[in-house]
């Protein structure tokens, strides 16, 4: 019996895999730079029970977003190990699982948009480049914390369409305080901010909209100058923003020259067959 699990800053995604069917479990994200010790640990045991657990698995590959250090996936496995002290433990960053997931043992470039954004070469083995990320503050181009940082800005200082500026407010009913207050006081700022980015996809239709997906999609792509050497490998992209705007994802990237070879919400699935076949000595 092995364990995955698919962490961002939003969600963390787990699937045990025994002889039957696969058991699955969603618990709060536990990403390591922005989930506090206590909060960590105690989600672990509420994972264990949403699974159902009752037998030790043998490993737990854990992918998760702020694991992108050989520091951070060492305090994340300390963490890990206070749960499943008899389990073999394997820690990587989120976006060495999203290149599994998508590519395999193929090379690729892989992208990941959901809260936070990042983007990889992929050697079929190992991320040979990285674009340096930011955080939520600098970076994350293109994602969800992004979308929201701008309708935010644009709302709070009215560059935001009147009518538009309504449906905002109707749809987030928050003083002008209080939205301060929730991204710079209270924890987890990068996940209220994406969480105003579903606002951009219902509102999809308006000009004001479509200019900022246009910007906001294009400061991701413009970032493949990286891997300019490498422009035919395959473009893969990971993440719940994916699914929410395709087309004008797909648009961002012809206009810079680039083709999205694959689009995935979530990389379990991919992850599960990745490691099945390691599992039964295929991969």
């Amino acid at each position: 019996m092995f364990l995955i699990a698919d962490s961002g800053s939003t969600k963390t995604h787990w699937c045990c895999v025994s002889d039957g069917q696969p058991a699955e479990a969603v618990t709060p994200g536990l990403n390591p730079r922005q989930t506090d010790r206590d909060t960590f640990l105690l989600t672990l045991p509420q994972a264990r029970q949403a699974l159902g657990l009752t037998d030790e698995p043998t490993h737990l590959y854990f992918y998760g977003a702020g694991c992108g250090t050989p520091e951070m996936c060492d305090h994340v496995r300390q963490l890990l190990s206070t749960a499943f002290p008899a389990t073999t433990l394997q820690v990587a960053g989120d976006l060495l699982g999203a290149c599994r997931a998508t590519c395999g043992h193929t090379a690729g470039r892989v992208g990941i948009l959901g809260t936070g954004s990042n983007l990889c070469l992929y050697d079929g083995t190992a991320i040979t480049r990285q674009r340096f990320s930011t955080g939520y503050l600098l970076g994350d181009e293109g994602s969800g914390n992004h979308l929201g940082r701008r309708l935010l800005k644009d709302y709070l200082e009215e560059r935001m369409p009147a009518h538009l500026r309504e449906r905002f407010h109707d749809t987030f009913p928050y003083r002008h305080e209080e939205f301060l207050d929730r991204i710079y006081r209270q924890p987890c700022p990068n996940r209220f901010l994406a969480s105003l980015a579903p606002f951009a996809a219902q509102q999809r239709q308006e000009t004001y909209i479509q200019t900022l997906l246009e910007e906001c999609f294009s400061a991701f792509f413009a970032q493949l100058d990286l891997f300019a050497d490498c422009r035919n490998l395959p473009l893969h992209l990971m993440g719940g923003l994916t699914a929410d705007f395709a087309d004008e994802l797909r648009a961002a990237a012809a206009r810079q020259g680039h083709t999205i070879a694959s689009m995935t919400r979530d990389p379990m699935d991919g992850l599960l067959h990745y490691h099945s076949r390691l599992w039964l000595g295929e991969g």
